[in-house]
């Protein structure tokens, strides 16, 4: 009864138009889902089960809808963390335009950004395949994210695609970290905010591990050490 009443708030609880978990979130336990046996001891705890994402991101395919609906957008997919949920994001907005009368005409470019080293962000920002974006010129835009942190990362993109001088902007994010220090950069649409720990899962990587895995989990200290690089 007592997990049944958590999992209520914790979908329901929201702020800022996301659904939000509380820094004492325990997680669930890994005996409650299946994940794959390699990763047995690497893991902490399932922090958004598979399935939550999944309503989530049909929530979030909705209020895209509802705001860009009949605007030609260019979505922009941040690789590699943010494939899956730009998949996921794309095939449910296309659903939508399937079956309503308004409609999202969508092409998708993808860029990679890389600032991690194991679990540490670095003040070092590649872009990849981000060099020449002249195509956004007069574009209504639409960045798809995994994860925002302290904003940083997201704030250098964004001054680079407004170079290019886009008619509109628009940042989708599956989770935002509440962290200390945050540049406020937040995403306009917003699938979950979660505590400041490295998490893994649904295409989010540690050293490029844990990206098989379709839950989005806490890593553990075994875990870490064990694919350290």
């Amino acid at each position: 009864a007592d997990e049944s009443l958590t999992l209520i708030l914790f979908l329901f609880l929201q702020n800022s138009g996301s659904v939000s978990i509380s820094d004492d979130w325990p997680g669930y336990s890994l005996d409650l889902f299946s994940y794959p046996a390699h990763y047995s001891g690497d893991l902490d705890c399932v922090i958004v089960p598979h399935g939550v994402i999944m309503d989530r991101t049909e929530r979030l395919a909705r209020n895209i809808m509802d705001d860009l609906g009949d605007h030609d957008i260019v979505v922009l997919c941040v690789l590699k963390g943010g494939y899956q949920f730009c998949a996921d994001l794309v095939d449910r907005i296309k659903a939508l335009s399937c079956n309503s009368n308004r409609t999202i005409p969508m092409r998708v470019h993808f860029i990679r950004l890389k600032s991690y080293l194991n679990d540490q962000s670095t003040e070092d920002l590649h872009i990849v395949g981000a060099e020449d974006l002249s195509f956004l010129a007069g574009k209504n835009v639409l960045i798809v994210e995994a994860i925002v942190g302290t904003g940083k990362t997201m704030k250098t993109l964004l001054k680079h695609v407004e170079s290019f001088r886009p008619k509109m902007i628009k940042v989708a994010g599956l989770l935002v970290k509440r962290v200390p220090h945050s540049s406020a950069c937040l995403p306009d649409y917003i699938g979950f905010e979660i505590p400041d720990r490295f998490v893994v899962g649904y295409a989010l990587d540690y050293n490029e591990y844990f990206r098989d895995l379709n839950h989005i989990c806490v890593i553990s200290e075994n875990g870490k050490t064990k694919y350290k690089i």
